[in-house]
């Protein structure tokens, strides 16, 4: 199965897993890694931690691992996926 690890900075993770459910996945696990499965792909949120970008400004870095039963199964979940995390500022 293809897989592809990706990083999000300054999203909720528990947004990020609420976005695999908008998806259509189930959650399997409720501690790293969270794991949210279809019959086509599951989503892995692998780990989360604290960057400082300044020392007052600090955002987090979650990585989330994609996996699907093919190249362009994958593809697709990948570009569902950040249509859901796109952040336009205003």
């Amino acid at each position: 199965m293809p897989r592809q690890v990706l990083e999000f900075r300054g999203i909720n993770r528990k947004h990020l897993g609420m976005y695999f459910e908008e998806l259509g996945g189930k959650q399997i696990s409720n501690e790293f890694p969270y794991v949210y499965s279809t019959d086509h792909w599951c989503g892995k949120i692998i780990s989360e931690e604290e960057l400082a970008i300044t020392s007052t400004f600090k955002v987090n870095s979650v990585q989330i691992q994609f996996q699907s039963v093919n190249e362009e199964n994958l593809k697709e979940l990948i570009k569902q996926y950040r249509v859901k995390t796109r952040r336009i500022g205003g």
